[in-house]
């Protein structure tokens, strides 16, 4: 294989700063395949005629079809049948294909003195040999002189054995590789959630309205900010082997576990919901008097919209789920006038 790199200096480009270059690389090669072609009966092939030929089946190489024309009274009328003609031809259809080529008859008494017409391995004066169109050919007219051949250990049991190779030649030119490599779609998340729902290696349990949910520290860290900031903050609970969950449902509580491990992405809302169990924020009244409230009101009223979207969906879970339902104002009385106590879920 020859390769060759061109660098190129980008016009314009200060020489303070050093030259901007961008490189190539042209690499030519040569796709190389073999054929074998045996020609049997060669006593009986005699005296078909000159320029008549046997042919071998057509073999694939370099992306074009080839095939092995031997002639046994020769290819030229005016060497009289003196000579049988060996040569290799393009079988398909192609313009200016570039080749190396070699033909060679075996010895068949195995003492390995075949005759050998290559050009490969030596330095060609003018290049690979180019054929123009369908049936070009390249091979000797000339290539064993009769009378020797039908003596020689070339022949036996009245066959001939042709080996063939073929080289195109192949150029390209690299520039700088990009690479495109499909990612299969993660199941990460699925994965998680079957570890959560096994139990296995569970190192932390959540108690939660009289109930235990098993989990994973390092998991659950990883795919939700809150259970990080409860797990590993500098605000951590002084257990982390068992965590008593107040005020929730074990329901919502398992919703909000699975879908934090298993999507790891998890809504804002949802996890400013959870935060808000902490003691001394337990109303809306008295998370709307907390300065971050203030702070989402100015800076992510997307954001908020989310959180409240949130808070909506877990009340509506919470009175549904309990069998009745409760219409609220907001000074927290039902349509009797009675006080009731407003709960986030």
């Amino acid at each position: 294989m020859d390769a060759i790199r061109v660098c190129a200096e980008v016009p314009g480009s200060s020489k303070s700063s050093g030259p901007s270059l961008t490189e190539s690389t042209s690499r030519t090669e040569t796709i190389n395949g073999s054929h074998e072609f045996k020609i049997s009966g060669y006593s009986l092939a005699k005296g078909m005629g000159i320029g008549k030929y046997v042919a071998s089946d057509t073999f694939m190489v370099g992306g074009y079809s080839w095939a092995i024309y031997f002639y046994p009274d020769g290819k030229s009328p005016e060497d009289n049948s003196v000579y049988v003609s060996l040569f290799i031809a393009l079988a398909s259809e192609g313009a200016d294909v570039r080749a190396l080529f070699e033909l060679t008859l075996v010895d068949q008494s195995g003492n390995e003195r075949h005759k050998v017409h290559s050009h490969f391995g030596r330095t060609l004066e003018s290049g690979p040999y180019t054929l123009k169109y369908r049936g070009s050919m390249w091979g000797y007219k000339r290539f064993f002189k009769r009378s020797l051949l039908e003596s020689s250990d070339y022949l036996k049991d009245n066959c001939l054995l042709v080996r063939c190779c073929v080289g195109v030649v192949k150029s390209r030119t690299e520039g700088p590789r990009s690479y495109n490599i499909p990612v299969p779609v993660s199941d990460l998340g699925q994965q998680f959630g079957k570890l959560l729902e096994s139990g296995k290696g569970a190192d932390v349990t959540f108690h939660v309205d009289g109930e235990t949910f098993p989990a994973h520290k390092l998991v659950l860290a990883a795919r939700s900010p809150v259970f990080r900031a409860q797990l590993f903050g500098p605000l951590k609970n002084q257990n982390t082997e068992f965590i008593n969950v107040e005020d929730m449902e074990a329901p919502i509580f398992k919703d909000f576990l699975f879908t934090s491990v298993q999507s790891g992405t998890f809504s804002w809302g949802a996890s400013l919901v959870l935060s808000y169990y902490s003691p001394g924020i337990r109303t809306y009244k008295a998370v709307m008097e907390t300065d971050g409230f203030d702070y989402l009101k100015e800076s992510c009223p997307s954001l908020l919209s989310e959180l409240l979207e949130y808070v909506a969906r877990l009340s509506e879970h919470s009175l549904t789920s309990s069998g009745h339902r409760k219409e609220l104002y907001a000074d927290g009385c039902d349509v009797n006038g009675r006080r009731v106590k407003q709960r986030l879920h």
